[in-house]
């Protein structure tokens, strides 16, 4: 028994393991950073951020004065970032989801401002979630009135849709029926025509509510809140447009003030006026992390990340987080396809070097430096020097290719010849000495086949470190090298064959 326990439990059994539960971290992980700190993956996802003054105007008549002001709440629909008041004198709290201001006596025009940054206004549905409302109270109406809602909603059944629907559309019905018109009061406005609406779903028994909102259009300015009216249907709060009737909430639309409660109560003044205004902005989801972080009460986590760092710190780690997967790409290339390169690391220096000088320019630097190095490595060999200082020789060798090339190339105006500083000098004699001795040992073409293989390794390499995407992945989502660490380990534990080598010993498997 405890053999086969032994058996069971390798090495690459426990590796095993150990990959699987670091996926499985890395996967909550990874949701955790979407839904609560609004990580996107893709990089430089934009994010609008709006901002909402009101501009409360009134005539002070000399007492003392009492604002009380509808003001939206953090829901699915949008979150509320920040909020400021701008009211001098003006003492203030935000009391049940309202804005009260009060101040001693004062006369003639006030003006106070109550100023909101909004975000995330996506994803509504135009669905609120409430207890079961209780059953709305009968109208008070007489028989003849009794008898006219009746013949309303007869007519209103011949209209598509729910019954909110089919009231709402038959009051916007053009011409109007003679029978709604008589219904209506004499004066004809939008909250006077809502709350007939909501008498006549009363007297069927439907909960609804009138609603106030904004639509939030870039550099809006100076305009009056939208009516609409709620209705509790099929067991939830549906939104409804009382100009035709549509469900749910209108897109960037946010709604301030529910129910009975009226947007603005004032007291010791008159001839008050409620105008909002909008300005749009824009940012990457990013960089809202942190007051995501905030509203979802997780902030001691974000601010011990990386994250909270400054500026310069992450944009070293970006580079350091992408090298994981660089040298997973690299043992897979060694490991099971095989390629001989020089060196084990080595292509990812000089796939480095690429990403700073550019792949083409890069590229006929490194051509060019090795075709030289390689001439005057071959030159010290008939000089008999030692090893280390024919390896000395070969750096300082390099140190004035790369001068000469630099001076050339501003001379010239070419960038080619510049992008040769930014190729590791130490790297680069040691490949030189590397290919110069497995030309010696085992024939030039084995030595441009590793140099090639080399560059392949290198291309490959630089094609995942240079990706824009992948680096901002593995940055926002470090917990992936907890992955990539335990598939390098399962790496180390492959014995078969490699890829290379299946046409080698083919005859083997026949």
């Amino acid at each position: 028994m405890l053999y086969r326990l032994k058996q069971l439990v390798t090495i690459r059994f426990i590796l095993t393991v150990c990959l699987l539960l670091s996926m499985a971290y890395a996967g909550y992980s990874m949701y955790y950073k979407i839904n609560y700190w609004g990580f996107s993956l893709a990089p430089k996802t934009r994010a609008n951020v709006w901002t909402v003054e009101a501009d409360v105007a009134f005539e002070a008549d000399g007492n003392p004065i009492k604002i009380s002001l509808a003001t939206p709440k953090s829901s699915d629909e949008y979150k509320v970032l920040d909020q400021d008041i701008v009211a001098p004198g003006y003492d203030s709290k935000i009391e049940n989801g309202r804005l009260i201001l009060t101040s001693k006596g004062r006369e003639g025009v006030q003006n106070v401002y109550y100023r909101i940054l909004l975000f995330d206004n996506e994803g509504a549905k135009g669905k609120v979630a409430a207890p079961t409302p209780p059953t709305p109270e009968m109208p008070l109406f007489d028989e003849k009135q009794m008898a006219v809602a009746e013949e309303i909603w007869a007519l209103a059944k011949k209209h598509p849709g729910d019954m909110p629907q089919q009231i709402i559309r038959l009051f916007n019905q053009v011409p109007p029926e003679p029978t709604v018109v008589a219904f209506m009061p004499l004066k004809k406005t939008p909250k006077a025509t809502a709350e007939i609406i909501s008498s006549l779903l009363a007297y069927k028994q439907i909960p609804s509510r009138l609603a106030r909102g904004i639509k939030l259009a870039e550099n809006k300015q100076s305009f009056a809140p939208d009516l609409m009216l709620e209705a509790y249907v099929d067991g939830r709060w549906k939104l409804y447009d009382l100009s035709n009737g549509q469900i749910g909430l209108p897109k960037d639309f946010i709604i301030i003030q529910r129910g009975g409660n009226s947007l603005l109560d004032l007291e010791g003044g008159a001839d008050s006026v409620v105008k909002f205004s909008v300005l749009k902005s824009v940012t990457t989801s990013f960089n809202l992390a942190g007051k995501r972080a905030k509203l979802a009460n997780d902030t001691a986590a974000f601010e011990a990340s990386m994250y909270n760092l400054p500026v310069n710190q992450q944009n070293a780690l970006k580079w350091l987080m992408i090298f994981p997967l660089a040298i997973l790409v690299i043992a897979v290339i060694r490991n099971y396809i095989g390629l001989s390169t020089m060196g084990t690391f080595t292509p990812m220096l000089l796939a480095m070097a690429l990403v700073k000088t550019g792949l083409i320019p890069g590229l006929i630097c490194f051509a060019i430096i090795m075709t030289i190095g390689l001439l005057i490595r071959a030159l010290f060999t008939r000089l008999n020097l030692l090893l280390v200082p024919r390896i000395s020789a070969v750096v300082v060798c390099v140190i004035l290719i790369i001068q000469f090339m630099t001076i050339i190339g501003y001379r010239f105006g070419s960038d080619i010849a510049a992008s040769a500083t930014f190729f590791p000098i130490i790297i680069m004699a040691w490949i030189i000495e590397r290919a110069s001795i497995t030309w010696e040992e085992e024939g030039a073409f084995n030595s441009c086949r590793e140099i090639v293989f080399s560059m392949i390794a290198a291309l490959a390499t630089y094609a995942v470190i240079c990706n824009e995407t992948i680096r901002y992945i593995m940055f926002a989502f470090n917990e992936l090298n907890l992955v990539i660490l335990f598939l390098i380990m399962l790496l180390g534990t492959y014995t078969g064959y490699r890829l290379t080598e299946l046409k080698r010993f083919r005859p083997l498997v026949k």
